[in-house]
């Protein structure tokens, strides 16, 4: 949409509100809303001044002033709210030099397409992101200076087989049991395909929606093939779309990696194409019917996977999902079918344009404008310098033996490990100013400093099991 089309659609659906959406820099949706009539065509030019100081890794309180910019092609009436209300994306510029603001992760992703344009490589990246989520029916928790518990229930939990419900109707899935079941021990299957509704009314398509492995209501929705950018702004809208239509239903969505023990976390596959004037530029005859570029581009993968990871698995909690026996990739690796490696080319038709890299790696809390933008540095690093990824991880890695095990890479232990190695290995990430020092650098600061840190100081409930009679 153009400036005056999204005036004229507020004026046909008698919109009152319009709501503009920013992200954070730790991938936070954060939002403000005006009057429908305090949009002009001018906004879409100047923007909307507002204090950036609050904002989660954003300036400090001397420098607080950064312009909004409404991005018309985002706009999309919002299924929610009780008034009429537009939603839009929203670019952030230094409101004196109205340039792009560096540390603004969509701004990031703008930079990293631009900059593979540049190259000549490719001109076109699709991204197709497979979101799975757990829907609970309540959560509880809590941490203060003398307590510290957190307590999950769901109707579909394996642990309430024998809870007294009145009646108990039992089509509870077991741990690791519940891939693709029919209702009722699907009971979910409504409420997916609602969300599915939405997200279409929103311009979201999806190719698919299916109960996931996990008991306690693990779902998935699979989104369809988008440009990077547009790709990671659906991400945010499913997500939004996902625990809205949740609540409505008196459910809770969460996208954290692990929140079970001793089950399968929620990832967030990622399916990635290159094309050049229209053409696919994966597909040859080489292994998994790749061509010496897509070689080459999981190659830049898996050389920098340890780095990618601190994009990719963002939080404490996604090394919790990151651990063998979950089906989680923990293997630096590739594989047309084992989905421990981290990179899998899937097989599914002979079709030079279904050709596609899948990275297993990513979870849901990721922030998506830098996770694809660096991936896809990471690809465009491996076609530069023509990396070789290595043999392919085809053995089921349990029938491996210890030492051959010994010789496959693994995947971080901890946020603070990826942090290092990130801190290590991102010269490929600041080609073409896409990632910029004060980026890299003021990720790393935050992470560790509100995450690693806060949580290695806290008691943890599992250490009274283990140390209260020591």
């Amino acid at each position: 949409m153009t400036p005056k089309e999204v005036l004229a659609l507020i004026r046909h659906r008698e919109v009152t509100t319009v709501d503009l959406r920013f992200m954070d820099f730790p991938g936070v949706w954060q939002h403000f809303s005006i009057p429908a009539d305090a949009l002009t065509e001018e906004t879409f030019e100047e923007g909307l001044h507002f204090d950036g100081s609050s904002v989660m890794g954003w300036r400090a309180i001397n420098e607080a002033d950064i312009l909004v910019v409404p991005q018309p092609e985002t706009a999309v009436i919002d299924p929610f709210p009780a008034q009429h209300t537009l939603t839009m994306i929203c670019n952030i510029h230094d409101p004196i030099t109205h340039q792009d603001y560096t540390r603004d992760p969509r701004n990031i992703a703008r930079k990293a397409i631009s900059y593979m344009r540049n190259t000549g490589l490719a001109d076109e990246c699709l991204l197709a992101p497979e979101l799975e989520f757990f829907v609970f029916d309540n959560v509880q928790f809590e941490q203060r200076g003398h307590e510290a518990f957190y307590h999950i229930d769901s109707v579909e939990g394996a642990w309430n087989r024998g809870r007294a419900e009145a009646p108990n109707l039992g089509y509870k899935a077991g741990s690791g049991l519940g891939y693709f079941p029919c209702p009722p021990t699907d009971s979910l299957v409504d409420l997916r395909s609602e969300m599915a509704l939405r997200m279409a009314e929103c311009g979201i398509a999806t190719a698919a929606h299916f109960h996931e492995v996990a008991t306690g209501g693990q779902c998935e929705i699979d989104l369809m093939p988008q440009p990077l950018v547009g790709s990671a702004d659906q991400v945010m809208l499913a997500k939004y779309i996902i625990r809205n239509v949740a609540r409505r239903a008196g459910k809770t969505a969460t996208f954290m990696p692990k929140p079970l023990l001793g089950d399968n976390g929620s990832g967030m596959h990622t399916h990635l194409t290159l094309w050049r004037d229209g053409q696919p530029l994966l597909a040859g005859q080489g292994y998994a019917g790749l061509s010496d570029l897509g070689i080459a581009a999981i190659g830049g993968l898996i050389r920098h996977a340890r780095a990618l990871c601190a994009f990719a698995n963002p939080t404490t909690n996604s090394y919790k999902r990151l651990v063998t026996g979950f089906e989680a990739p923990t293997k630096i690796s590739y594989s047309r079918r084992n989905r421990a490696a981290i990179i899998r080319v899937p097989v599914s038709s002979p079709n030079p344009r279904s050709r596609r890299i899948e990275y297993r790696g990513p979870d849901a809390a990721a922030n998506p404008y830098l996770l694809f933008s660096a991936m896809l540095m990471a690809i465009l690093d491996g076609i530069q310098n023509k990396i070789r990824p290595g043999e392919p991880l085809d053995k089921d890695i349990y029938d491996l033996q210890p030492e051959e095990l010994e010789t496959v890479p693994m995947t971080p232990p901890s946020l603070e490990a990826s942090l290092e190695a990130l801190r290590v290995d991102h010269e490929f990430l600041l080609r073409g100013d896409v990632f910029t020092p004060d980026v890299i650098d003021t990720w790393i600061w935050y992470k560790q400093s509100h995450e690693v840190e806060t949580i290695r100081v806290r008691p943890h409930p599992y250490e009274f099991a283990l140390y209260y009679d020591a």
